[in-house]
Formats: structure tokens, C-alpha cells, sequence
């Protein structure tokens, strides 16, 4: 059974939001929400709205921003991490862990920027790719 359904969104960190914002916006002609500081999360996002997906953009938020390191070995910003929807984020969760995978932090879900629950996982689980996993209801 498969567990992920649509990728809900791509996010990139970047060391400027408002440069990065401008860039999409004003270079791709793409739609571009207005800020949101998720203090939980230790970062302002921007969500750039496209056809089949949403880029978000992510700036650290505070000192002690979980994206800081990213920034620090990438000063330039890049690809943080891919955004899958699931049904139901416990179960997801607990199939994922009986099969060997990793969620990060206490493996509680938070809320995340669209006000839905998320879990991230182990990039070293996934050939260096952080997962972030939103239940969303439609």
C-alpha cells in the first residue's frame, strides 16, 4: 500500500526571503504568498504558488533556526527538503518505523506552515533527502 500520495510542495532555503521572493515573483511572473513566521519551526516561509505544486521559500527565523547549518554549509541557499501528503500521519509514521526509517525530532507531530500536522524523516533514510510528511485533509 502506498503510503506518500501528492508532493505537496519542494522547499528551498534561502539567505534572503525577500530577494528570493522578488526573484520568483518578478523573473517567473509566479504568485507569491505573503510571509509567515512559524517561531515552532524556527523559520519565515513564503509558499510560491504553481499549477501542481509549491515552492516554499525558507529563511532562518531566530539564532537557533533548524536551517541555520544548512545556510552556514550553503550560503547561497538550495534544495532543503520535498513535502509528501499522507492520509493519516500516525499511521504513516508508525509503517515507516517498523521498516527502519527515522523520524526526526520526538516523532510527534507538529503543526505545520498550512496549519495541518507534519513529521520529517532521516535524509541519510533517503538517499539524502529530508522528507517532510503533511496529513492533509481535502
Amino acid at each position: 500500500q502506498q503510503i506518500i500520495g501528492r508532493l505537496n510542495h519542494i522547499a528551498i532555503a534561502v539567505p534572503d526571503l525577500a530577494v528570493a521572493s522578488a526573484r520568483y515573483r518578478d523573473l517567473f511572473g509566479a504568485s507569491v504568498s505573503e510571509p509567515e513566521d512559524l517561531p515552532a519551526h524556527g523559520v519565515r516561509v513564503v509558499f510560491v504558488m504553481l499549477d501542481n505544486t509549491k515552492i516554499e521559500l525558507l529563511a532562518p527565523l531566530g539564532g537557533n533556526s533548524p536551517i541555520a547549518g544548512f545556510l552556514a554549509r550553503n550560503p547561497g541557499g538550495g534544495m532543503h527538503h520535498l513535502c509528501f501528503e499522507v492520509s493519516d500521519i500516525i499511521s504513516a509514521a508508525e509503517k515507516l518505523a517498523g521498516q527502519g526509517a527515522r523520524i526526526l525530532g520526538d516523532g510527534r507531530p507538529k503543526t505545520g506552515a498550512h496549519g495541518f500536522p507534519v513529521l520529517f524523516l532521516h535524509p541519510k533514510d533517503f538517499d539524502g533527502v529530508l522528507i517532510e510528511l503533511e496529513e492533509v485533509r481535502r
